[in-house]
């Protein structure tokens, strides 16, 4: 599952938690957007509950300095031995450029280098030399965890995959459906054994298809706007379904763009029903090759209504 939840403070999630493994979710995994940072609900998770496991989806590879980077996850590995995964990724021009004040330039190379860095610092070993888009000297982690934390990359097209397959302990993918699983992990099979595929799964859980759809267009239309997963969306064959869209979006024609998402695309791309229909939607991606199906659920007006009572019933509904 997706931590924190909205409309929940960190200082209560102690009873999330405490739901959450109650219910049979064996993970939490965090998101780092304009929300909290990545790793505080980790931290207070690996606190406050020890039977989850932990992990980001992502941390950006160009937010941090490696050596911080490095730093903040050897001390959530120490905090949570053996349960804690480290997710790095690129992130996007508006996360990196617009709202961090850095330059989001060569993703590829950078998360490359900064999955490299990473991986040998977290080893404890002295870091000193050049990569292809920073340079570090003498490095060497102070804290260098017992059991250092598996690194995982989000990837979408071919080449982020191979690297996933070729240099991480596994992949991360995001906005794609259950039956774009095969097309994606098929460009991992060069992975050694234990390879993990996590993938993020929007649920919104409500009966009402209406309002799901109403809120998943609104959703696709922030998301598949973005040059990297209009790229992943073509890739996956989506480009005739999806010029519509794009089109009415670049001329400014906001209405226009929402419109032109057919349901058929909203119900491919975002899980939406009653409990029992939301797990059966969320395991037909680990039917098709997904390790970690990761939740990440999106208010409804009964749970903003309902408040933390609410969000516990429906932890426990879902973890049936």
């Amino acid at each position: 599952m997706t931590v924190p939840f909205s409309g929940v403070p960190l200082s209560e999630h102690a009873a999330v938690f405490s739901a959450l493994a109650d219910a049979g979710f064996t993970d939490a995994w965090s998101a780092e957007v304009n929300g909290t940072d990545g790793f505080t609900p980790l931290t207070l998770a690996a606190a406050w509950e020890p039977r989850l496991r932990l992990g980001t989806a992502i941390a950006p590879a160009f937010t941090r300095g490696p050596g911080l980077l490095a730093m903040t996850a050897a001390a959530l590995a120490e905090a949570a031995p053996g349960r804690f995964q480290l997710g790095i990724g690129a992130s996007s021009p508006v996360v990196v450029g617009d709202w961090n004040a850095v330059d989001f330039e060569r993703p590829f190379a950078r998360s490359r280098d900064v999955l490299r860095f990473v991986r040998s610092a977290l080893a404890g070993e002295l870091v000193d030399g050049d990569f292809d888009t920073f340079s570090v000297r003498r490095f060497r982690l102070e804290r260098p965890p017992a059991t250092p934390p598996g690194i995982l990359l989000a990837a979408l097209r071919p080449g982020m995959l191979r690297l996933a397959a070729a240099e991480a302990d596994g992949v991360i993918l995001n906005w794609l459906s259950a039956a774009d699983v095969t097309t994606a992990v098929a460009e991992t099979k060069e992975a050694g054994a234990g390879f993990d595929v996590a993938a993020r799964i929007f649920v919104i859980p409500t009966e009402d298809a209406g309002y799901a759809r109403t809120v998943g267009r609104r959703m696709i239309t922030a998301y598949l706007t973005v040059p990297a997963y209009a790229a992943f969306h073509r890739w996956l064959g989506r480009e005739e379904l999806l010029a519509p869209m794009w089109q009415a979006w670049q001329s400014g024609d906001r209405k226009g763009a929402l419109a032109a998402i057919p349901d058929s695309l909203v119900d491919e791309l975002i899980v939406h029903g009653s409990p029992a229909e939301c797990r059966a939607r969320v395991q037909a991606y680990a039917d098709a090759g997904v390790t970690v199906p990761v939740m990440a659920l999106t208010p409804t007006p009964e749970l903003e209504r309902g408040g933390l009572p609410a969000l516990l019933d429906l932890i426990a509904a879902l973890g049936r």
